[in-house]
């Protein structure tokens, strides 16, 4: 039996045509123990295949398919000895009817449209020099480098906290709003949602009503970055703002250190230049105002007193010197003038001064004389008395 089970599955791996097939079908006995493997059976009116896929690829989808919906299921086909069934192994799955999706995507679109979750009334906006940012992406995707190095390099200043989630599968809408709500936790300035580019099933889980919720809750900004400029999400519509990649949102986020420093290289040379003004201006009017303290100084005032009094005095003694020779000269010319003019030079000459000998008058008139009246006569050398004999009035 070992043997021809071996031979049916050779036969299975030696053709081509079993390494790559798609089988739409009705899913049905839909099972996922714990192991992440998903076990189903595939159903049309005419037959059944049994399929499984692997935890790996199973964590990929977007959605988890449930039993009814009619699938196309993406593998290869080989038998399981085990078992003895030959099985189709299942490397992707996607719902056969992908325009019932857009029309549920559109529903819910529509829906949450009606509730204002969109509207840009309610969009907060962006920290302009954010401290804190936390960043709710995968912690081993691309998109979370992409991210951190662009904050590295354009605000270093912020502290990054990552918040790591699934950002596609089954469980990753619930991984997400779990992850939105640890880092409103964390209290940061803004929110960072991102992902890198994949195909529309890839970026499902950001169209998951919960997830939008999640983001309109949120009372931080969020800004979303979700695949490339191309895609588009709920998320992207709800989100505060909409960047076109994760490496985008990191940028709108936060300002560019280069163009700040600029500016405050700027404003700092103009606030030099300002400053050197006023001071320039302030010692102007320093020197001014010394200036003026200085001749108001009770010191300077007295020093100018001293050299007035200095100056006045010189000129107060040189003033009494010269009157007091001019003085010395009239006095010299007076007592010369009064020396020719005194009796002394009168007498010199041979005049004499005749006085009354009882009461010292001087005679001025002879008519004043009576006869043998008695005189005092005084000459330049002597004096000596006489008697009146005779009067003789002058003619």
């Amino acid at each position: 039996m070992r043997e021809l089970t071996r031979h049916v599955r050779n036969m299975f791996e030696g053709d081509l045509q079993m390494h790559d097939v798609a089988v739409i079908g009705e899913l049905s006995n839909l099972s996922r123990p714990r192991s992440g493997h998903l076990y189903f059976s595939l159903k049309d009116a005419d037959a059944t295949l049994q399929c499984v896929m692997w935890r790996s690829e199973a964590a990929r989808l977007a959605l988890l398919p449930q039993d009814g919906d009619r699938v196309t299921v993406f593998g290869n086909v080989s038998v399981y000895a085990a078992g003895g069934l030959y099985q189709l192994y299942a490397s992707a799955l996607q719902s056969a009817g992908v325009g019932d999706l857009l029309a549920q995507l559109e529903e819910l679109k529509r829906k949450l449209t009606a509730e204002g979750l969109f509207e840009a009334e309610r969009k907060q906006p962006l920290p302009a020099h954010p401290e804190r940012i936390a960043l709710v992406t995968s912690p081993s995707g691309a998109a979370r480098h992409d991210m951190r190095r662009v904050l590295a390099r354009r605000w270093p200043l912020a502290q990054v906290e990552l918040v790591g989630t699934s950002v596609q599968g089954s469980g990753a809408p619930e991984e997400i709003v779990a992850a939105l709500q640890a880092a409103g936790r964390l209290q940061p300035d803004v929110i960072l949602l991102g992902r890198g580019g994949g195909a529309a099933e890839d970026l499902w889980a950001f169209n998951s009503e919960a997830v939008v919720r999640a983001i309109a809750a949120t009372a931080e900004p969020v800004v979303a970055g979700i695949g490339h400029e191309t895609d588009f999400t709920l998320a992207d519509l709800v989100a505060d703002l909409r960047a076109p990649t994760p490496s985008a949102a990191a940028e709108m986020a936060t300002p560019d250190q280069r163009e700040l420093r600029q500016v405050l290289d700027r404003k700092s040379q103009r606030l030099a230049d300002a400053l050197a003004l006023q001071i320039h201006s302030c010692h102007s009017a320093l020197v001014e105002m010394d200036a003026r303290f200085h001749g108001l100084s009770p010191r300077s005032q007295l020093q100018s007193a001293r050299q007035r009094l200095h100056h006045l005095s010189r000129q107060a003694l040189s003033d009494a010197r010269n009157t007091l020779r001019l003085c010395r000269r009239d006095v010299q010319r007076i007592g010369q003038t009064l020396s020719t003019l005194g009796p002394k030079t009168t007498l010199a000459r041979g005049y004499a001064i005749v006085t009354r000998a009882e009461t010292a008058e001087i005679v001025r008139r002879a008519g004043s004389l009576s006869v043998g009246e008695a005189l005092d006569v005084r000459v330049a050398e002597g004096r000596f008395a006489a008697k009146v004999v005779g009067i003789h009035p002058a003619e």
